[in-house]
Protein backbone atom coordinates (compact mmCIF):
# COMPACT_ATOMS: atom_id res chain seq x y z
CA UNK A 1 0.00 0.00 0.00
CA UNK A 2 1.21 3.79 -0.65
CA UNK A 3 1.45 6.02 1.48
CA UNK A 4 2.43 9.71 2.22
CA UNK A 5 4.46 10.65 4.73
CA UNK A 6 6.38 13.33 6.10
CA UNK A 7 9.34 11.18 7.10
CA UNK A 8 9.95 9.89 3.22
CA UNK A 9 10.59 13.19 2.19
CA UNK A 10 13.89 12.60 3.06
CA UNK A 11 14.24 9.74 0.65
CA UNK A 12 14.04 11.51 -2.30
CA UNK A 13 17.19 12.91 -4.00
CA UNK A 14 18.17 14.86 -6.49
CA UNK A 15 17.24 12.80 -10.04
CA UNK A 16 14.76 10.05 -8.15
CA UNK A 17 11.68 9.98 -10.26
CA UNK A 18 9.47 9.02 -7.41
CA UNK A 19 8.15 12.72 -7.12
CA UNK A 20 4.78 13.59 -6.66
CA UNK A 21 2.88 17.20 -6.94
CA UNK A 22 4.60 19.98 -5.05
CA UNK A 23 2.95 22.41 -3.53
CA UNK A 24 3.60 26.01 -1.84
CA UNK A 25 3.33 24.31 1.87
CA UNK A 26 4.77 20.91 1.37
CA UNK A 27 7.07 18.49 -0.42
CA UNK A 28 5.97 15.16 0.35
CA UNK A 29 7.12 11.73 -1.50
CA UNK A 30 5.03 8.98 -2.62
CA UNK A 31 6.96 5.78 -0.96
CA UNK A 32 6.27 2.42 -2.67
CA UNK A 33 8.59 0.45 -0.13
CA UNK A 34 6.29 -0.51 2.74
CA UNK A 35 4.22 0.69 4.65
CA UNK A 36 4.91 2.84 7.98
CA UNK A 37 3.57 1.87 11.11
CA UNK A 38 2.02 4.58 13.85
CA UNK A 39 2.25 4.09 17.53
CA UNK A 40 -0.91 4.58 19.37
CA UNK A 41 -1.35 6.14 22.68
CA UNK A 42 -0.35 2.66 24.81
CA UNK A 43 2.87 2.37 22.57
CA UNK A 44 4.43 5.51 24.00
CA UNK A 45 2.82 4.29 27.51
CA UNK A 46 4.50 1.01 27.50
CA UNK A 47 7.59 2.84 26.46
CA UNK A 48 7.56 4.93 29.25
CA UNK A 49 6.98 1.80 31.52
CA UNK A 50 10.16 0.59 30.20
CA UNK A 51 11.69 4.17 32.09
CA UNK A 52 10.08 3.39 35.20
CA UNK A 53 10.96 -0.25 35.51
CA UNK A 54 14.78 0.54 34.81
CA UNK A 55 14.11 3.86 37.39
CA UNK A 56 12.88 1.12 39.83
CA UNK A 57 15.88 -0.79 39.19
CA UNK A 58 18.37 2.17 40.05
CA UNK A 59 16.28 2.59 43.56
CA UNK A 60 16.66 -0.76 44.22
CA UNK A 61 20.46 -0.51 43.42
CA UNK A 62 20.55 2.71 45.50
CA UNK A 63 22.37 4.06 41.93
CA UNK A 64 20.95 7.60 42.69
CA UNK A 65 19.53 8.27 39.49
CA UNK A 66 16.55 6.94 38.88
CA UNK A 67 14.70 10.13 39.71
CA UNK A 68 16.72 11.70 37.36
CA UNK A 69 15.99 9.25 34.55
CA UNK A 70 12.45 9.11 35.04
CA UNK A 71 12.18 12.57 34.53
CA UNK A 72 14.12 13.21 31.71
CA UNK A 73 11.94 10.73 30.10
CA UNK A 74 8.59 12.32 30.60
CA UNK A 75 10.18 15.64 29.26
CA UNK A 76 11.82 14.38 26.03
CA UNK A 77 8.18 12.67 25.51
CA UNK A 78 6.88 16.36 26.29
CA UNK A 79 9.15 17.96 24.73
CA UNK A 80 8.92 16.00 21.11
CA UNK A 81 5.33 15.45 21.22
CA UNK A 82 5.21 18.96 21.35
CA UNK A 83 7.97 19.31 18.68
CA UNK A 84 5.89 17.34 16.72
CA UNK A 85 2.53 19.46 17.03
CA UNK A 86 4.78 22.18 16.19
CA UNK A 87 6.69 21.13 13.14
CA UNK A 88 3.11 19.96 11.72
CA UNK A 89 1.73 23.52 12.05
CA UNK A 90 4.87 24.69 10.05
CA UNK A 91 5.12 22.65 7.44
CA UNK A 92 1.30 22.53 6.96
CA UNK A 93 1.40 26.56 6.91
CA UNK A 94 4.13 26.74 4.35
CA UNK A 95 5.57 30.20 5.87
CA UNK A 96 9.08 30.79 5.37
CA UNK A 97 9.16 32.90 8.19
CA UNK A 98 7.53 30.16 10.50
CA UNK A 99 10.38 28.42 10.09
CA UNK A 100 13.41 30.52 10.28
CA UNK A 101 11.55 32.09 13.22
CA UNK A 102 11.54 28.28 14.71
CA UNK A 103 14.82 27.80 13.56
CA UNK A 104 15.81 30.57 15.85
CA UNK A 105 14.23 29.24 18.99
CA UNK A 106 15.89 26.10 18.47
CA UNK A 107 19.06 27.82 18.11
CA UNK A 108 18.54 30.04 20.91
CA UNK A 109 18.04 26.89 23.06
CA UNK A 110 21.09 25.13 21.80
CA UNK A 111 23.10 27.80 23.81
CA UNK A 112 21.46 27.84 26.80
CA UNK A 113 22.04 24.11 26.70
CA UNK A 114 25.50 24.28 25.61
CA UNK A 115 26.30 26.45 28.40
CA UNK A 116 24.46 24.30 31.06
CA UNK A 117 26.53 20.84 29.71
CA UNK A 118 29.88 22.62 30.13
CA UNK A 119 31.40 22.31 33.17
CA UNK A 120 34.35 24.85 34.81
CA UNK A 121 33.59 28.11 31.77
CA UNK A 122 33.66 31.47 32.56
CA UNK A 123 30.48 33.23 32.43
CA UNK A 124 29.48 35.42 29.25
CA UNK A 125 29.96 32.65 26.63
CA UNK A 126 26.60 33.10 25.40
CA UNK A 127 27.54 35.64 22.42
CA UNK A 128 30.49 33.18 21.02
CA UNK A 129 28.74 30.29 21.67
CA UNK A 130 25.85 31.57 19.76
CA UNK A 131 27.96 33.37 16.96
CA UNK A 132 29.23 29.80 16.29
CA UNK A 133 26.27 27.92 16.02
CA UNK A 134 24.86 30.36 13.87
CA UNK A 135 27.71 30.91 11.57
CA UNK A 136 28.54 26.80 11.29
CA UNK A 137 24.61 25.48 10.93
CA UNK A 138 23.42 28.88 8.30
CA UNK A 139 26.86 27.60 6.77
CA UNK A 140 25.84 23.47 7.42
CA UNK A 141 22.75 24.08 6.02
CA UNK A 142 23.29 25.98 3.28
CA UNK A 143 25.24 23.31 1.89
CA UNK A 144 23.20 20.71 2.52
CA UNK A 145 19.75 21.95 1.28
CA UNK A 146 21.09 24.20 -1.48
CA UNK A 147 24.13 21.62 -2.96
CA UNK A 148 22.66 18.15 -1.98
CA UNK A 149 19.15 18.34 -1.75
CA UNK A 150 18.09 21.36 -3.81
CA UNK A 151 14.39 21.08 -2.26
CA UNK A 152 11.27 23.03 -3.93
CA UNK A 153 10.73 25.37 -2.15
CA UNK A 154 14.28 26.41 -0.95
CA UNK A 155 12.93 26.63 2.98
CA UNK A 156 11.14 23.20 2.48
CA UNK A 157 9.96 22.83 6.51
CA UNK A 158 10.05 18.92 6.43
CA UNK A 159 14.04 19.03 5.29
CA UNK A 160 15.07 22.44 7.02
CA UNK A 161 13.38 21.94 10.68
CA UNK A 162 14.46 18.16 11.27
CA UNK A 163 17.85 18.91 9.49
CA UNK A 164 18.91 21.63 11.95
CA UNK A 165 17.68 19.54 14.88
CA UNK A 166 19.98 16.61 13.85
CA UNK A 167 23.04 18.77 13.28
CA UNK A 168 22.21 20.89 16.45
CA UNK A 169 21.97 18.41 18.82
CA UNK A 170 25.41 16.84 17.80
CA UNK A 171 26.80 20.52 17.49
CA UNK A 172 25.93 21.14 21.03
CA UNK A 173 27.21 17.80 22.72
CA UNK A 174 30.66 18.87 20.99
CA UNK A 175 30.94 21.90 21.78
CA UNK A 176 29.96 21.60 25.39
CA UNK A 177 32.80 18.53 25.89
CA UNK A 178 35.26 20.48 23.89
CA UNK A 179 34.72 23.71 26.17
CA UNK A 180 34.85 21.64 29.51
CA UNK A 181 37.84 19.87 28.06
CA UNK A 182 39.65 23.05 27.33
CA UNK A 183 39.21 24.97 30.68
CA UNK A 184 40.40 21.73 32.40
CA UNK A 185 43.40 21.36 30.48
CA UNK A 186 44.32 24.97 30.64
CA UNK A 187 44.14 24.08 34.22
CA UNK A 188 46.40 20.64 34.44
CA UNK A 189 48.68 22.46 32.22
CA UNK A 190 49.00 25.71 34.14
CA UNK A 191 52.84 25.47 34.91
CA UNK A 192 53.23 24.57 31.18
CA UNK A 193 51.59 27.22 30.17
CA UNK A 194 53.26 29.49 32.83
CA UNK A 195 57.15 28.54 31.47
CA UNK A 196 56.12 28.55 27.31
CA UNK A 197 54.67 32.47 27.92
CA UNK A 198 57.85 33.36 30.10
CA UNK A 199 59.95 31.99 27.11
CA UNK A 200 58.14 34.37 24.69
CA UNK A 201 55.19 32.18 23.36
CA UNK A 202 52.62 33.94 21.98
CA UNK A 203 48.98 33.26 24.19
CA UNK A 204 47.94 30.97 21.05
CA UNK A 205 51.50 28.96 20.89
CA UNK A 206 50.58 28.24 25.09
CA UNK A 207 47.29 27.52 24.50
CA UNK A 208 47.46 25.52 21.85
CA UNK A 209 47.94 21.98 23.15
CA UNK A 210 44.68 22.07 25.06
CA UNK A 211 42.63 23.63 21.71
CA UNK A 212 43.85 20.99 20.16
CA UNK A 213 43.18 18.06 22.64
CA UNK A 214 39.39 19.76 23.14
CA UNK A 215 38.75 19.70 19.52
CA UNK A 216 39.87 16.04 19.39
CA UNK A 217 37.66 14.85 22.14
CA UNK A 218 34.64 16.69 20.84
CA UNK A 219 35.31 14.90 17.56
CA UNK A 220 35.32 11.23 19.07
CA UNK A 221 31.63 10.52 19.05
CA UNK A 222 31.13 11.59 15.47
CA UNK A 223 34.11 9.80 14.34
CA UNK A 224 33.07 6.35 16.15
CA UNK A 225 29.87 6.85 14.60
CA UNK A 226 31.24 7.63 10.98
CA UNK A 227 33.46 4.36 11.34
CA UNK A 228 30.29 1.79 12.63
CA UNK A 229 27.84 3.28 10.43
CA UNK A 230 25.89 0.39 8.28
CA UNK A 231 28.60 -2.04 10.11
CA UNK A 232 27.82 -2.36 13.63
CA UNK A 233 24.67 0.03 13.87
CA UNK A 234 21.56 1.54 11.95
CA UNK A 235 21.75 5.57 12.46
CA UNK A 236 18.69 6.86 13.80
CA UNK A 237 17.32 8.62 10.53
CA UNK A 238 18.39 5.87 8.45
CA UNK A 239 15.89 3.57 10.72
CA UNK A 240 12.93 6.28 11.15
CA UNK A 241 12.64 6.50 7.72
CA UNK A 242 12.63 2.83 6.86
CA UNK A 243 10.31 2.17 9.79
CA UNK A 244 8.07 5.19 7.72
CA UNK A 245 8.09 2.98 4.74
CA UNK A 246 11.05 4.81 2.70
CA UNK A 247 13.11 3.24 0.29
CA UNK A 248 16.04 1.27 2.41
CA UNK A 249 18.61 2.65 -0.18
CA UNK A 250 17.65 6.59 -0.33
CA UNK A 251 17.39 6.37 3.81
CA UNK A 252 21.10 5.63 3.44
CA UNK A 253 22.09 7.98 1.24
CA UNK A 254 20.47 10.47 3.19
CA UNK A 255 22.00 9.05 6.41
CA UNK A 256 25.48 9.33 4.69
CA UNK A 257 24.35 13.41 4.01
CA UNK A 258 24.06 13.73 7.92
CA UNK A 259 27.09 12.09 9.09
CA UNK A 260 29.56 13.70 6.55
CA UNK A 261 27.65 17.07 7.60
CA UNK A 262 27.84 16.60 11.12
CA UNK A 263 31.40 15.82 11.28
CA UNK A 264 32.17 19.49 9.37
CA UNK A 265 30.34 20.92 10.97
CA UNK A 266 31.56 19.48 14.85
CA UNK A 267 35.05 20.12 13.58
CA UNK A 268 33.91 23.35 12.12
CA UNK A 269 32.18 24.71 15.10
CA UNK A 270 34.36 23.18 17.58
CA UNK A 271 37.64 24.97 16.08
CA UNK A 272 35.78 28.32 15.87
CA UNK A 273 34.52 28.22 19.19
CA UNK A 274 38.39 27.06 20.42
CA UNK A 275 40.08 30.63 18.28
CA UNK A 276 37.02 32.72 20.05
CA UNK A 277 37.88 31.75 23.73
CA UNK A 278 41.33 30.76 24.39
CA UNK A 279 42.21 34.27 25.14
CA UNK A 280 39.64 34.30 28.14
CA UNK A 281 42.81 32.19 30.05
CA UNK A 282 45.10 34.83 29.88
CA UNK A 283 45.55 38.84 30.64
CA UNK A 284 46.48 41.70 27.90
CA UNK A 285 49.63 41.68 29.27
CA UNK A 286 49.66 37.88 28.26
CA UNK A 287 49.55 36.37 31.75
CA UNK A 288 47.88 33.04 32.34
CA UNK A 289 44.74 33.32 34.46
CA UNK A 290 43.94 31.31 37.43
CA UNK A 291 39.69 32.21 36.88
CA UNK A 292 38.76 32.44 33.18
CA UNK A 293 37.21 36.09 32.09
CA UNK A 294 35.15 36.98 29.02
CA UNK A 295 36.04 40.51 28.52
CA UNK A 296 33.97 42.88 26.69
CA UNK A 297 34.92 46.23 24.44
CA UNK A 298 38.82 45.59 24.91
CA UNK A 299 41.02 43.92 22.57
CA UNK A 300 42.75 41.16 24.33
Amino acid sequence: MNTINLASAWATLPGNTSHITQTAAQTATQTTSGTSYPIDIWGLLIALAMVMVASGLSWLMHLGIGKTLLWSACRALVQLCAMGFIMGYVIKSGNPWLVLALVAVMLVAAVQITLSRAKGVPKGLAGPVLLTLVITMLLMISMVTELVVRPHPWYAPQLVVPLTGMLLGNTVSALAVGLSRFYESMKERRDEVDTLLALGATRWEAARPSVISSIRLGLLPTTASLASSGIVTIPGMMAGQVIAGGDPLNAAKYQFVILASIAALTLLADTLIMVMVYRTCFTADDQYRDKPVVERGKKR
